[in-house]
């Protein structure tokens, strides 16, 4: 191979990411990461539920892994990637700015965004006490006065896990559907209050939220509130090797969009494989990264089968 030219390019350097390159640099395989340097939990300022690294920064999360791969010989740069094709029986790369790559294997772990409900201030608040996870933030606003916006079938189930970390949970209709009347009953049980009407927006003080605004100009005090946001894959790269996202629903509702794959990340276009929050919208930050280490595996065991194959 030329200086050009990997065993694999992985584009996107988050957990997932990273993961797989660590992996495959420890199997003494060529690895180029290109990130664009955006992760999503980037706003939030710990991630949580990654055993041994409880509480860490993200950012100092993502350069402890940086720092790994980089000592096995992995390549890391930041930036994007404009286009992948096929090349022979690998493809190629095309970085913006830079000079195309060669791969073997391609592992894109591109993640996700995370678009919110069409209400002003949610995206200033988002990752600090405008949330959407009991188990990335739940802990954090634990015995707090909390709001739960509904705008899709989640609702509900997001009320009950919420009133596990609260006594004072809100449930704020909005543009949902009213709650049937055995919802209402069994949330009343429970002690959690129900709010009709629209929301206009969020009230803040000293940078921290203090309440809800309603259409009508009421303002309920709320310190957090919880969202539905729709995740949607960033999969604009896969489209040109035909690789398009899927919708997943709930109740017939659109809650995301991914790139299916089978187990280690494999799709159905071959030596294209994915992890990660591309695929897996519910993944939580470690979950990404055991997903990155089974591609990575799933990739080498690949390539190992291509070299004996080529022995011949």
């Amino acid at each position: 191979m030329n200086e050009n030219s990997y065993d694999v390019v992985i584009v996107g350097g988050g957990p997932a990411g990273l993961s797989g390159a660590l992996a495959l640099a420890r199997s003494r395989r060529s690895v180029l990461v290109i990130d664009a340097g955006e992760p999503r939990n980037a706003p939030a300022a710990h991630a949580h539920n990654y055993l041994g690294r409880e509480g860490v920064p993200p950012r100092e999360l993502l350069a402890i892994g940086r720092d790994e791969v980089a000592s096995y010989g992995g390549e890391i740069v930041q930036g994007t990637v404009t286009s992948v094709e096929r090349a022979g029986r690998g493809f190629r790369v095309e970085p913006a700015g830079g000079s195309p790559v060669e791969a073997r294997r391609l592992l894109v772990t591109t993640g996700l965004v995370d678009e919110l409900p069409d209400v002003p201030g949610l995206a200033e608040r988002w990752g600090k006490d405008v949330l959407h996870c009991p188990y990335c933030h739940g802990w954090e606003v634990r015995d707090q006065a909390i709001g739960v916006l509904a705008t899709g079938p989640m609702a509900v189930h997001q009320v009950k896990l919420f009133r596990q970390l609260s006594d004072d949970v809100t449930l704020f209709v909005h543009t949902a559907p009213a709650p049937s009347q055995d919802e209402r009953e069994l949330l009343g049980r429970r002690g959690v209050k129900i709010v009709e009407g629209e929301v206009a927006g969020v009230e803040v003080q000293d940078d921290r939220l203090t309440g809800v605004r309603l259409a009508s100009g009421e303002v309920v005090p709320r310190q957090a509130l919880v969202v539905s946001p729709r995740f949607t894959a960033r999969s604009g790269l896969l489209a040109s090797l035909g690789l398009k996202p899927v919708d997943m629903e709930v109740n017939g509702h659109v809650v995301a969009s991914h790139i299916p794959s089978e187990m280690g990340g494999v799709t159905e276009i071959p030596g294209v494989y994915v992890a990660g929050n591309v695929t897996d919208p519910m993944a939580q930050v470690i979950g990404s990264a055991s997903a990155g280490l089974m591609a990575g595996a799933r990739i080498n065991a690949d390539l190992v089968e291509e070299d004996f194959a080529d022995a011949r």
